[in-house]
């Protein structure tokens, strides 16, 4: 079989904001006395810049992009944080949040909780995102499109550092509101729910956990503030993940948002193949070709489908197209012998 993944493409798939995710990153137990107490409360009001919060502040995210003056998105539930599991509390509020039964933090404590590091890798929330069929997207590291996700109805889990960069006590909270008017954040945080924070505040405990902030939308949905590497990477976790028809729902929608994307069309015909719909991974194919005639992967892909369906004459077509564009790969050179085979034995049957 020579299907060739979306992965293998030359595509710019990463993260937003174009660094990976942190994987030593988990909040610990931290015991401190009265000083230490008053010392981090002079850090999180402290004089430390807030670019994004002034410029919010001052002009709503943008003159061309206002937000609304005060949001509050009352259906997401809340679960209290247990000591050193604000993890598990924090995806569970987000996938509870989606069309479905709701998911208690007990239902994905194995999932997403380490005891041995006394809690929960950024990394572990978006595989358990994605082993419940849900898109996990991380969202460029900018107050200003983690307001514009609540303002479309999307809470945000958000990682903080409530301590010190050289002493970090780290923190999964789901960012629900704001108020512009008043300057605040609202969270359910810990046991507090709809807890009110200064985004100035907000800003300086976010900056410090490197402004990390995660969508879990369901498959078909996007985010307020799309970027197609960065939703492309969230569809092919899915397909990673084993969850082809979400993955397909999610390529899908990227194809409506961008119709020459060809690593959506990749990618959903991919999906569908691996769910066992040869019908739809060939229409998804050919719906490339249409748009990338000179994709050789695309080409290649769909021959292979082709094959599988006993269409060797039309599969020898694309088979030997995705080789005379690229001679060199090993994939297309198998797959090509296939068709030839196949087509050598239906003349010889004929």
């Amino acid at each position: 079989m020579s299907i060739i993944a979306i992965e293998r493409l030359a595509l710019a798939l990463k993260a937003a904001g174009g660094t990976p995710l942190a994987a030593c990153r988990f909040q610990r137990r931290v015991h401190l006395g009265l000083l230490s107490g008053i010392l981090i409360l002079l850090v999180l009001g402290g004089c430390a810049s807030t670019p994004q919060s002034d410029q919010v502040l001052a002009c709503g995210a943008t003159a061309d992009r206002p937000l609304p003056t005060r949001m509050l998105l009352d259906d997401v539930p809340f679960y209290p944080q247990e000591a050193l599991q604000c993890g598990p509390a924090s995806l569970a509020m987000g996938l509870s949040h989606l069309p479905g039964p709701a998911v208690n933090p007990e239902d994905i404590l194995s999932e997403v909780y380490t005891p041995g590091r006394k809690g929960s890798l950024q990394t572990d929330l978006i595989s358990a995102a994605r082993r419940h069929g849900a898109l996990a997207y991380v969202i460029r590291p900018d107050l200003r499109v983690l307001l514009r996700e609540v303002a479309a109805g999307h809470p945000v889990i958000i990682l903080q550092n409530l301590a010190f960069n050289w002493y970090p006590k780290w923190h999964y909270a789901v960012v629900i509101g704001f108020d512009l008017d008043r300057g605040d954040l609202i969270l359910h945080s810990g046991r507090e729910q709809r807890q009110t924070m200064p985004m100035r505040v907000f800003e300086r405990t976010w900056a410090r956990g490197g402004r990390w902030g995660l969508l879990v939308l369901k498959p078909g949905e996007l985010p307020a503030n799309p970027d197609e590497p960065a939703y492309l990477n969230a569809a092919l976790g899915l397909e990673k993940a084993g969850q082809w028809q979400a993955a397909a729902q999610a390529y899908g929608a990227a194809l409506l948002r961008w119709p020459a994307s060809v690593g959506a069309a990749l990618g959903l015909g991919n999906s569908r193949y691996a769910a066992g719909d040869l019908p739809g991974a060939a229409a998804a194919f050919e719906a490339g070709l249409a748009q990338h005639p000179d994709s050789a992967v695309l080409h290649n892909n769909l021959a292979q489908t082709l094959l599988d369906q006993g269409r060797s004459r039309e599969a020898l077509q694309h088979a030997q197209k995705a080789v005379a564009l690229q001679p060199d790969t090993a994939a297309f050179q198998d797959t090509l012998a296939q068709a030839r085979k196949a087509a050598s034995r239906r003349a010889g049957n004929s």
